[in-house]
């Protein structure tokens, strides 16, 4: 894992009118790794990624994603990121292959590609016999499997998962996590939102957000030590029973 930093975010603060959402966020992501962007729901989380993603401006601070700056750079940002969301963001009444066909073209890889790619992809995830049936028929586990494929089927730089494994089982949750671990492996970086504080314990590193500050930023194992807890879960509880205070 490379030390050098893929995103850069010093001082960031996003308004929504009175609200302060994003209260002067500062940390850095090394290009390789998988961070963790901790916190309860309501902490701050997506509108930060939201920033980080392009879809939104901040009010100040420094934001800079793949060398690109947030303010000025929104496309470029774009095009050299992933995404995937808890909602999956394919469509339902296409088939998986279909779908793959789609944001192939919306990526700008041409036909020749998204063939050889997808023929790939789908003998490496074991997934031939669901390639044509459409998403909405295809188990829960398999879409969550193939909407995180399709958000790293154009080789971004980085990929921005949002809540990924939100209302999906223990064991397919663990499985998600081989994808992201295959990913990183890759070259890419890995930004991911989580309210589940176990997974933390997946990354490199984490932050911890809470009612839109961070609050800590280290390793899951020196958060651990540090707070002589027993999980990342009672970490968790400690900051933020320090924040309120």
């Amino acid at each position: 894992m490379s030390q050098d930093s893929i995103i850069i975010v010093k001082d960031l603060v996003k308004k929504f009118g009175n609200f302060i959402a994003n209260d002067h966020l500062t940390f850095d992501v090394y290009q390789g790794e998988i961070f963790g962007f901790l916190g309860a729901n309501g902490a701050g989380k997506t509108t930060a990624i939201r920033i980080l993603c392009g879809l939104s401006t901040p009010t100040s601070g420094k934001v800079s994603v793949a060398g690109y700056d947030a303010y000025k750079q929104t496309e470029k940002i774009k095009q050299n990121i992933g995404y995937m969301s808890q909602r999956f963001s394919l469509y339902e009444d296409l088939t998986a292959f279909e779908n793959i066909q789609f944001y192939g073209g919306i990526y700008g890889l041409s036909s020749k590609e998204i063939k050889s790619r997808s023929a790939k992809l789908f003998d490496r995830l074991g997934f031939e016999e669901f390639q044509k049936k459409q998403i909405k028929d295809i188990p829960l586990g398999w879409r969550q499997k193939l909407a995180f494929s399709v958000a790293i089927f154009h080789k971004p730089k980085i990929v921005f998962l949002d809540e990924p494994t939100g209302g999906v089982d223990p064991i397919t949750r663990r499985q998600f996590w081989d994808l992201i671990y295959q990913a990183a492996n890759d070259g890419i970086t890995i930004f991911v939102t989580t309210h589940y504080m176990d997974e933390a314990e997946y990354c490199n590193r984490a932050s911890i957000m809470v009612d839109g500050r961070i609050a800590d930023i280290d390793t899951p194992l020196n958060m651990i030590k540090k707070y002589n807890a027993n999980s990342m879960d009672d970490v968790f509880y400690i900051l933020a029973r320090k924040m309120v205070d």
